[in-house]
């Protein structure tokens, strides 16, 4: 019979071919069909697939991902606000919010400020400014600001 893989054997050669096919690339990372991308969503988490939507949407408005912001570098950012609170600085008030974006989170801080109309959890926005770090968190500070529209699908 020789090397020739007659039979249910794949032989070395065919062997080689079929473990090729099972990388070890993450399943986001390879070419999907319409399929895939239906049973991916059906097995991920809420968290997962907000996630995804909201690095989709940085995409698509051209901001920087929070994940790949440096120090002291200006920034144009959009995402999510989780959380909003109002907590003194060195006796001055100041409203803090944290952005989430699907790739990490950062603070948003406005000094001065006990409220401001339209920040609350769950809003999106998009947030210009000078990213710095305080205690390994990033923070932008009374940045520029534009609220997105309630109900956007």
């Amino acid at each position: 019979m020789g090397g020739r893989g007659y039979g249910r054997g794949y032989g070395s050669e065919g062997a080689s071919r079929y473990a090729s096919d099972m990388s070890a690339v993450p399943r986001s990372e390879k070419p999907v069909g319409r399929f895939r991308r239906m049973l991916d969503r059906l097995s991920s988490s809420q968290e997962d697939l907000e996630s995804e939507e909201l690095r989709e949407d940085t995409e698509t408005a051209g901001c920087t991902r929070i994940g790949d912001c440096q120090d002291r570098q200006i920034v144009t950012v959009t995402g999510t606000l989780r959380t909003v609170t109002l907590r003194p600085r060195a006796g001055v008030p100041a409203l803090e919010a944290e952005l989430f974006d699907g790739s990490a989170a950062l603070d948003v801080v406005w000094l001065g400020r006990r409220s401001i109309v339209g920040i609350e959890p769950g809003r999106r926005l998009i947030a210009s400014g000078r990213v710095s770090m305080s205690r390994g968190r990033r923070v932008l500070f009374n940045p520029k600001y534009e609220l997105r529209p309630l109900g956007r699908e």
